[in-house]
């Protein structure tokens, strides 16, 4: 169930969305293109989020840089799509100042989850997701009635935002379970449910009266 677009337009230009997005593409061609398998895992070694070095209290500057670094072209694309879609509308409701703390801090609190599930993983974990996650946690919250355009089953459906993001969620918490004793595929799972349920509950709080 892949988002295409949201019948949800928002007032004004969402400035911290797209400066967000110009951020993380900015970085990704900074170090990706030229990187080689080598020097691209060296890179992650150094900035990206490793949980076991978060637990002993060491490089916790990786809570920031890690957020802003991806591991490809898909990996940028789908993430950026997500916030491009969902991000827009949050920005309109909380304003900018507080919809760029908000999603700084979903980040945060999907890192912390991700620690949580696994604090002794020496796994690189990098991406915006676990703050994306926050985002569409704050989107169902304040417009699950909210039409999003999907592709599933090989064409493009109108849903409700409640059911596509409830069953991205409900994804994420399976494949996480699943997961326990792997690496979960490279994929930080719980990073998303953590971030996801921490934008869910702070949008109660950063939403405009």
């Amino acid at each position: 169930m892949l988002p295409i677009r949201d019948h949800n337009p928002s007032k004004g230009v969402p400035i911290v969305t797209y400066g967000i997005i110009a951020v993380n593409i900015i970085v990704f061609f900074s170090y990706f293109p030229t990187a080689t398998p080598e020097s691209l895992w060296d890179f992650f070694q150094i900035y990206a989020l490793q949980p076991a070095e978060i637990s002993q209290g060491e490089s916790l500057l990786t809570l920031i840089s890690s957020m802003f670094l991806h591991g490809g072209w898909m990996h940028l694309g789908g993430n950026m799509l997500f916030l491009y879609i969902f991000g827009d509308n949050l920005e309109a409701r909380m304003g900018k100042i507080k919809f760029l703390l908000f999603y700084l801090v979903s980040g945060f609190a999907a890192s912390y989850a991700q620690i949580f599930a696994d604090p002794t993983s020496m796994i690189p974990n990098v991406g915006a997701s676990g703050a994306i996650a926050g985002v569409m946690g704050g989107y169902l919250l304040l417009f699950p009635k909210a039409k999003v355009d999907v592709f599933m089953y090989m064409r493009i459906q109108t849903v409700p935002a409640f059911m596509m993001l409830g069953y991205w969620f409900i994804l994420q918490v399976i494949s996480g379970t699943a997961s326990f004793g792997g690496d979960g595929g490279g994929v930080a799972y719980w990073a998303h449910a953590g971030g996801f349920v921490a934008g869910l509950v702070m949008a109660i709080f950063f939403r405009k009266k």
